[in-house]
C-alpha cells in the first residue's frame, strides 16, 4: 500500500521524492501548485509511511507499484515531476506508460546510467550502510546535498530532513542504492518522448554533476540551470524553482 497526500483538482501532477526523503519534501510546492492542479505526492515504498514489501527490487518494480497505485486512484495522463531518485522512477514510469504521460520533469536527476565513478560511490555507500547503519549515514549524506554556501542558512531544513530519514530501514536504503546503481540509461526515451520535458540542474550539485546535465540538455524541451545551487533546489531556491516549474507546466497544458 502506498501512502500519499493530494491537494487540488484538475490535471493530475505527481511529485516523486528522492532517496532518504518522503512526500513531506513537496509540502511548500504542493501548497502553491494545487491551486491549478490535482497534486499527488506519494511516499515511495520503504520511505515515509509506505511499507516496503520486498528487500530486493529494481526501479522497474517500484514503477510497476506506482502504476498500480495510479490505477487504484483514477490517475490518468499525469504530469510527472521527480527529484533525484524520483526522477529515475518518473523515467521508468514513462517507459511503462508512454503516451499516457502528459509531461515529465527531472529535478536534480539524470536520464543517464551511472558512470564508473558513481558506481564506485554507490558501492562505498553499501559498505558504509552495512557497517555503520542508517543514522550515521543520513547524518553525513544529507548536508552535502546542499551547496556548501547554503548549508548554514538551511541548517533547520537539513536537520529536519535528517530527522525524517532516521526511521528508514537499512535494508531499504541498501536495496534502493543497488537499484539506482544498476538502472539503465533512458536518454533515448526522453528524446523520443513527444510531450514536454524538463531538466532542472544546480551548478553546485555534487550528486548530479552540472557537466552531466549540460550533456543531456538537448534531449529535453526545457532546461533550467540554477546558479550556486546544490542538489536541493526546491529548498535552496524555492521561489525560483516554483516559478520555473509553473512555466513548464503552463507549456504542458497548452
Amino acid at each position: 500500500m502506498i501512502h500519499f497526500f493530494e491537494k487540488g483538482q484538475g490535471q493530475p501532477l505527481i511529485l516523486l521524492h528522492g532517496f532518504c526523503e518522503s512526500s513531506e519534501l513537496w509540502d511548500p510546492l504542493a501548497m502553491e501548485l494545487c491551486k491549478s492542479f490535482r497534486v499527488l505526492c506519494p511516499d515511495l515504498p520503504g520511505f515515509g509511511r509506505s511499507p516496503l514489501n520486498h528487500s530486493s527490487f529494481t526501479l522497474e518494480d517500484i514503477a510497476e507499484q506506482l502504476e498500480s497505485w495510479m490505477e487504484l486512484h483514477g490517475i490518468h495522463s499525469p504530469i510527472l515531476l521527480g527529484h533525484s531518485l524520483g526522477g529515475y522512477l518518473a523515467l521508468a514510469l514513462l517507459e511503462r506508460l508512454g503516451t499516457r504521460v502528459k509531461a515529465i520533469g527531472l529535478l536534480h536527476s539524470t536520464a543517464l546510467a551511472d558512470e564508473k565513478e558513481k558506481i564506485e560511490t554507490r558501492n562505498r555507500t553499501l559498505i558504509f550502510l552495512k557497517k555503520h547503519g542508517v543514522e550515521k549515514f543520513v547524518t553525513s549524506f544529507i548536508p552535502p546535498l546542499f551547496s556548501q554556501k547554503n548549508q548554514a542558512q538551511f541548517r533547520g531544513e537539513i536537520d529536519g530532513l535528517i530527522l525524517r530519514a532516521k526511521p528508514c530501514q537499512v535494508e531499504t536504503l541498501m536495496a534502493y542504492t543497488l537499484a539506482m546503481r544498476d538502472r539503465k540509461e533512458r536518454l533515448t526515451l526522453i528524446k523520443e518522448f513527444s510531450g514536454p520535458s524538463l531538466l532542472l540542474a544546480g551548478t553546485e550539485d555534487l550528486a548530479v554533476k552540472i557537466e552531466s546535465s549540460r550533456v543531456q540538455k538537448g534531449a529535453f524541451t526545457h532546461y533550467v540551470e540554477l546558479q550556486g545551487v546544490g542538489h536541493m533546489g526546491m529548498i535552496e531556491e524555492r521561489e525560483k524553482v516554483l516559478d520555473k516549474v509553473r512555466q513548464f507546466l503552463a507549456t504542458a497544458m497548452k
